[in-house]
């Protein structure tokens, strides 16, 4: 979970101030993946100056992953079939999981991304459907000899 801490001052019965820390969560919906975005470099790799419009003009952007959404929400068909009595009650809806998880490395179509700050850093809200690639560290791959 991405979560940021913050205080809050509460008065005591006592007059004295008590300090309790909470944290705040995002909770992403559905299908969302949230993303920090690569930092813009304003130079090519030669060190040529780029001029402000050219990043703009690109259709796909690239970024770490930092929270999901819980996916694709489907009928549970088990939960019509529950019988009045049962003492195990049933989920309306169930979701189908995303391929993206926390810390991937991400390439997804910019037109698509919704761009927010939070926390005075700017992430990008992107629907998975825009998700092109999908670049995961530490697993082991079988075949691939090194």
């Amino acid at each position: 979970m991405f979560r940021r801490p913050f205080r809050q001052r509460v008065e005591c019965s006592n007059e004295e101030a008590m300090e309790i820390q909470t944290r705040k969560k995002i909770i992403l919906v559905g299908d969302k993946v949230l993303v920090a975005p690569d930092s813009d470099s304003d130079r090519t790799a030669h060190g040529l100056y780029l001029p402000p419009g050219v990043k703009e003009k690109e259709k796909v952007q690239s970024g770490i992953v930092v929270n999901v959404g819980p996916g694709y929400a489907v009928p549970n068909p088990q939960y019509l079939d529950q019988e009045q009595w049962s003492t195990t009650p049933k989920e309306p809806v169930k979701y189908l999981p995303l391929q993206a998880e926390e810390g991937d490395y991400a390439l997804f179509l910019r037109d698509s991304a919704i761009e927010i700050e939070y926390d005075e850093r700017k992430y990008l809200i992107v629907p998975h459907s825009a998700i092109l690639m999908l670049i995961r560290r530490g697993e082991f791959v079988e075949g691939l000899e090194t």
